[in-house]
């Protein structure tokens, strides 16, 4: 098992899914071709040319509930100087290292081992049907991934998204808010400053009195304050011309006290201030959630964790899962996973062998027993 799911891992990393610039296909088609391998069906859905998604299913002898586990395929951009070559999947001492190997490749290749054991054994639940979905898009928004993916995900009464670290059950999580605004000032001679409307200058002030002032907000137990990062800050078009046009991206990410409206509002106010004329834009939006720590589906989790000798850990996600996307369907839901603390978006990133083999015999457990109480 240990070699099985270190290959698949291996494999995964060196098909290219960056998003952006987005593109699902070759991994996708590579799920695929293994399930096919396995004698598993599946299911393609494309909702923009080569930004793909796949579905299998395993259905029970009685089916009398379903649950729904979902990584996603897709991983951020590999950028800067890396120890090892970020698509080169290279194995030392004990760990994998590639991008998406924590995020979230590392749970894509537990899933699909776990499928291989699955079949080799014959295995077939009493009443627990089983559905994957390998999505795409989650790293900018889901929505041509998750999001578009739920009008084909029927009759789902249980989820887990398998996209956390060191098998922590994610039980609340912060929302999330990107924006982009536009500014657009008047062009001028660069010797004549003050005949034009420079945008990146109006966009410095803007920017510094939204960091200098913060957001309102009552502070949670576990998901503490609201954080603000500036992600992009571009204008201009020559050094001696007043910048007439500029934008910036915010990644903004709040906690329940707060809601969008109020924060698009308060952002907008500071921007009035400036005299400039703007355009505002939401790239993408998630609502923070919390989770009953008291369900079903986390109790049983909590006691497979502990016959496996690992502690339980109920934590926060200062990032961002698609389980509220689940939620808001009505869908008992929490996130799950087998990647390396800190290790996600990073150079260098990295998963521990260990954790792989673990999460395959994890979940396995914990499907059986879930099935059993049926």
């Amino acid at each position: 098992m240990k070699k099985d799911v270190v290959r698949l891992l291996k494999d995964l990393i060196k098909i290219d899914s960056q998003n952006p610039p987005g593109n699902e296909r070759k991994i996708i088609y590579f799920i695929r071709d293994y399930l096919k391998s396995l004698g598993i069906h599946s299911e393609i859905y494309e909702f923009k040319k080569n930004r793909m998604n796949l579905i299998c299913k395993i259905p029970s002898k009685n089916s009398k509930k379903t649950i729904l586990l979902t990584p996603h395929v897709d991983t951020v951009p590999a950028e800067g100087i890396w120890k090892f070559p970020p698509f080169g999947a290279k194995v030392d001492k004990g760990r994998v290292y590639g991008r998406g190997a924590t995020d979230c490749k590392s749970n894509v290749a537990v899933s699909l081992a776990l499928l291989a054991r699955l079949k080799e054994k014959n295995k077939k639940f009493k009443n627990l049907d089983l559905v994957f979905a390998f999505c795409g898009d989650e790293e900018t928004g889901s929505n041509l991934g998750i999001k578009p993916l739920m009008k084909y995900l029927k009759n789902i009464d249980y989820a887990a998204v398998l996209d956390a670290d060191e098998f922590n059950i994610i039980v609340a999580q912060k929302g999330l808010l990107h924006l982009r605004v536009e500014l657009f000032g008047k062009e001028a001679h660069g010797a004549y400053p003050e005949r034009g409307i420079n945008a990146i200058e109006k966009g410095v002030n803007i920017l510094k009195e939204i960091n200098d002032k913060g957001f309102i907000y009552k502070a949670h137990p576990s998901l503490k304050k609201p954080t603000l990062n500036v992600g992009r800050f571009c204008g201009g078009t020559k050094v001696n011309i007043v910048a007439a046009r500029a934008f910036f991206e915010l990644d903004i990410r709040y906690i329940p006290s707060m809601n969008k409206k109020a924060i698009i509002n308060a952002i907008e106010k500071i921007i009035k201030k400036e005299k400039i004329k703007y355009k505002m834009q939401v790239l993408a939006q998630q609502d923070p959630i919390e989770i009953d720590t008291q369900s079903f589906l986390i109790k049983t989790l909590k006691k497979v964790l502990k016959e496996h000798k690992i502690k339980p850990a109920l934590k926060p996600s200062f990032g961002a899962t698609v389980i509220n996307f689940l939620k808001e369907k009505g869908i008992e839901t929490f996130a799950f996973g087998f990647g390396s603390k800190g290790c996600a978006h990073t150079q260098n990133e990295y998963v521990r062998i260990s954790n792989l083999e673990k999460g395959v015999y994890l979940l396995k457990d914990y499907l059986v027993k879930l099935d059993a109480c049926l």
